[in-house]
């Protein structure tokens, strides 16, 4: 019996509702189903404890945070010294989500914009990897990114990616990452898998983004974890390689990536 491929989901909201009560039995199926270690991602910073508790309290889990672009206006102005803060935990190992969505919350653009290179310049300081969202900001996002590494580098993942060809060129030109979601997987997302083929698989990572987004056979119901595991047969297919070959890349691709969560590990 050959011993089961290992995947890290790169993104989830452990946090959220859905998953009250249920932790254990959702990181034991995660196991089983050979995702052995998460991100889970605070979303609002005054959640912040809540998130890095469910990481101390679990050795699988890691946790990055920052404000969600569909927040920043809710929300009072993160700082850069808030996330430089943050960052002194030993799980907490990225800087977001933070980023810009124009199809919810367009008229919000500008506070969006400003807490976006917030929290970039928070990730070129602590040298952690920024985690982007990005959804119908297309243009501004590609400057923003740009304009930003030009005046200093940093990391970053885009994910949940689902926007267009010319974002995931400026992303992978800039030294960036592309995180495979469940919707990579949905049978009318054959644009999307052309986007992924096309890029290097170094570069690919694969998440959930669970609660939401659950790939097929599970869509339309609760995101988990343990579902990485659906997306990543999808990329295996995508990029014409077997599933451990594929997992085993995206594992690598990963700990270059968040190198903190390897770091740990070791300290262990």
């Amino acid at each position: 019996m050959t011993e089961q491929a290992q995947i890290t989901d790169s993104h989830c909201h452990l946090d959220f509702p859905d998953f009250e009560g249920e932790l254990d039995a959702i990181l034991a199926r995660a196991a089983r189903a050979g995702v052995h270690r998460m991100v889970t991602i605070c979303t609002r910073l005054r959640n912040e404890p809540a998130v890095r508790a469910i990481a101390e309290a679990h050795a699988p889990v890691f946790y990055a945070a920052g404000t969600h672009p569909m927040s920043a206006a809710e929300e009072p102005m993160v700082t850069v010294d808030e996330l430089l803060a943050l960052a002194q935990h030993p799980k907490f190992v990225g800087i977001g989500e933070s980023g810009l969505d124009y199809h919810y919350t367009s008229e919000s653009a500008d506070v969006q914009k400003q807490s976006l290179r917030v929290h970039i310049t928070a990730a070129r300081e602590t040298g952690l990897p920024l985690i982007i969202h990005a959804r119908a900001a297309d243009d501004d996002m590609a400057r923003i990114l740009s304009e930003e590494y030009r005046n200093g580098g940093y990391s970053c993942v885009m994910h949940c990616f689902s926007s267009g060809p010319e974002l995931a060129r400026v992303a992978l030109d800039l030294g960036f990452y592309l995180s495979m979601s469940g919707i990579a997987a949905f049978p009318k997302s054959g644009e999307l898998r052309e986007i992924f083929a096309a890029a290097p698989v170094e570069r690919v990572l694969v998440e959930t983004d669970a609660p939401y987004l659950a790939p097929p056979p599970h869509r339309g119901k609760r995101n988990e974890p343990a579902f990485t595991a659906h997306t990543a047969r999808v990329g295996a297919e995508v990029f014409g390689m077997d599933y451990a070959a594929f997992a085993a890349q995206t594992e690598a691709n990963f700990e270059r990536l968040f190198v903190k969560t390897v770091q740990q590990e070791v300290a262990r």
